[in-house]
């Protein structure tokens, strides 16, 4: 089981091997994370994105991390042409931590999947992610970002 931590506030400021966006199947970096990601790490990443987009949902992929302060981007695709569900929550978790694995990262950060523009309850997508989390290896420390208070809590809950 991979060690989980809890923050709260702005993923693109966490230091460590890499950080997961909320991706939409194109890869466009919109608005919330996948927003935060293009603003703080620069043209770059939407750049790589173009070139590896559209994936499927629950797919992921990865690229480099810009001006961020991690080494890679990886785009974990929770919606497409339909809504995010906590099974594409689930499959886009699980194809993260598998980038990271294939990777061969030590430290991985993830928002809260599916939460913000996918519209799904904080603590149910929580207790998704977590359940996958546990299945990752021991050597993967995770950290699941809260963006709010009231997000923190609710992944506190589900822990």
């Amino acid at each position: 089981m991979a060690l989980i931590r809890i923050a709260r506030g702005d993923i693109t400021g966490y230091t460590g091997d890499a950080i997961v966006n909320a991706a939409n199947d194109r890869l466009i970096l919109g608005a919330g994370v996948a927003g935060a990601i293009r603003e703080r790490g620069g043209p770059t990443i939407q750049e790589e994105c173009n070139r590896h987009g559209p994936i499927r949902v629950g797919e992921a992929a990865v690229t480099g991390a810009g001006d961020l302060p991690v080494r890679y981007v990886i785009h974990a695709a929770v919606l497409g042409a339909g809504p995010a569900s906590y099974d594409s929550v689930r499959r886009a978790t699980r194809a993260a931590l598998e980038k990271a694995r294939e990777l061969g990262l030590e430290t991985v950060a993830f928002p809260l999947l599916g939460t913000g523009v996918g519209g799904l309850d904080p603590e149910e997508a929580a207790r998704v992610m977590i359940a996958e989390f546990k299945k990752a290896p021991d050597d993967l420390e995770v950290t699941l970002y809260g963006y709010t208070d009231a997000d923190v809590e609710a992944i506190r809950r589900a822990l």
